[in-house]
């Protein structure tokens, strides 16, 4: 998926992916290509992503390293591939929605 098909696919949504039938995490990919991310039961991490190598490349606010993926559409839903993975990381959407990531804060309750 190039940078254009990815951005009109996503933009807009939050998606949830899943692995081995697992849920991973979600993504609420906003405008000028921000996203906000979350591993299930995690606090938020605010990042942006660009195309690199025919790859999408995400940067977030608490890693400097980029992460890497090929994404491709496989039976109306996104699915992802980790770069530089010998074991293959491999995502599946698994949910859709409009509505914008539920972020937990340090210390909610205290």
């Amino acid at each position: 998926m190039t940078a254009t098909e990815f951005e009109a696919y996503a933009t807009g949504k939050t998606l949830t992916y899943a692995q081995g039938g697992t849920i991973f995490g979600t993504e609420q990919y906003l405008p000028n290509r921000r996203v906000r991310w979350a591993f299930t039961a995690q606090e938020c991490q605010e990042g942006h992503w660009y195309e690199a190598d025919s790859q999408i490349c995400f940067v977030y606010e608490s890693e400097s390293d980029p992460q890497c993926w090929a994404f491709w559409q496989e039976g109306g839903r996104l699915k992802a591939r980790f770069a530089g993975d010998p074991d293959g990381t491999e995502l599946t959407e698994v949910e859709q929605s409009k509505a914008s990531l539920a972020c937990a804060g340090p210390d909610v309750g205290v």
